[in-house]
């Protein structure tokens, strides 16, 4: 429970556990606070597939003894994690299943690769509609996951704000290709360096170009905290629309604090660009949140203190030795 319950991705345990052994009891899962994000879209999903599903004292218990069966399912909105969930649920059920309105993200994908070497039965994957055939049994196999895009458009966004020149090895270009047209657009280029790496070079200040974040293949939602420190200091004034989450502009006092020019109305900040940032004391609320605090430290003038990093190390490893290792004066140390 006490590991479960950090995680978002708690509950992608849930559908594949109550194929395999017919029953689960997961913890809710947690994550970062950057707005609603409930599980009614798993369970309702299950439930179409024969599971018994109730939620109490902070668990989220389900059954499905003689198995689950094969279903029309069509999410009410787009969900990675729900597309995920029940994914690795139908591929061990009765029949088929047809996910309407299914997340196309390259994780989705890449997790249906997986599972087709293992056995399953999926066709559609990376399209809104996906189509799975259960298979009495899946077998191991060997994968190797594709690289995180959201780091490598933060270590993109990284030399950009910094203008300098950084390559970013080990990438898929395809799956950031919303964030590199944004960038390009704003004055950075960006070349490929052979099959996955990407160089980039913004030796001048940045034009003010706005973005909206929407599902994938439009702009991530999770690179919307680091590109918002970009504009910060680029020229002009830019609308950064957040329309996935209701409560993700958690960064923008504590970019304030560093002489941010921001304003927020509903779900759309409105920055002005500065010459420049000035180094602060702030606090990091979330994980996104941690890595646009730090980029907009490596060009605040002066020295500039993250507090509460344990958030990025939900989704970066070592951030710090990395930009170290490119020129960042930058250390991590305990209170």
């Amino acid at each position: 429970y006490d590991v479960v319950k950090t995680m978002r991705a708690s509950s992608l345990v849930l559908g594949p556990l109550v194929a395999r052994m017919g029953r689960a009891r997961v913890s809710m899962p947690g994550g970062c606070a950057i707005g609603a994000r409930p599980i009614n879209l798993h369970v309702n999903a299950l439930e179409q597939l024969g599971a018994t599903v109730e939620q109490t004292h902070g668990y989220v218990e389900a059954s499905a003894p003689d198995g689950l069966r094969g279903a029309n399912i069509h999410f009410d909105r787009i969900t990675v994690t729900g597309t995920e969930d029940l994914l690795m649920a139908a591929v061990l059920a009765r029949g088929e299943t047809v996910i309407r309105n299914a997340a196309r993200e390259p994780e989705v994908k890449d997790l249906a690769d997986l599972l087709l070497k293992m056995g399953a039965k999926i066709e559609g994957a990376g399209t809104s509609i996906i189509r799975v055939q259960g298979v009495h049994r899946l077998h191991g196999t060997e994968h190797t996951i594709i690289p995180d895009r959201i780091e490598a458009g933060t270590f993109l966004l990284a030399g950009a704000i910094s203008r300098g020149e950084l390559i970013v090895s080990n990438c898929v270009p395809e799956h950031i290709a919303a964030l590199v047209y944004k960038m390009q657009q704003s004055g950075a280029q960006i070349e490929e360096v052979g099959a996955n790496a990407l160089r980039v070079r913004c030796p001048r200040r940045s034009k003010s170009v706005d973005a909206t974040t929407e599902e994938y293949p439009g702009f991530a939602t999770d690179l919307q905290a680091q590109y918002m420190a970009w504009m910060t200091v680029a020229q002009g004034i830019s609308f950064v629309t957040e329309t996935i989450f209701e409560n993700r502009f958690m960064h923008v006092l504590e970019l304030a604090r560093m002489g941010a020019n921001i304003r927020i109305e509903g779900r759309q900040a409105i920055i002005a660009g500065e010459d420049h940032l000035m180094g602060a004391q702030v606090i990091a609320s979330d994980l996104r949140a941690s890595a646009s605090l730090v980029l907009a430290a490596l060009v605040a003038k002066g020295e500039t203190i993250v507090d509460r990093v344990y958030h990025m190390d939900r989704g970066y490893e070592g951030m710090e030795e990395k930009l170290a290792s490119v020129g960042a004066k930058i250390e991590r140390f305990s209170d």
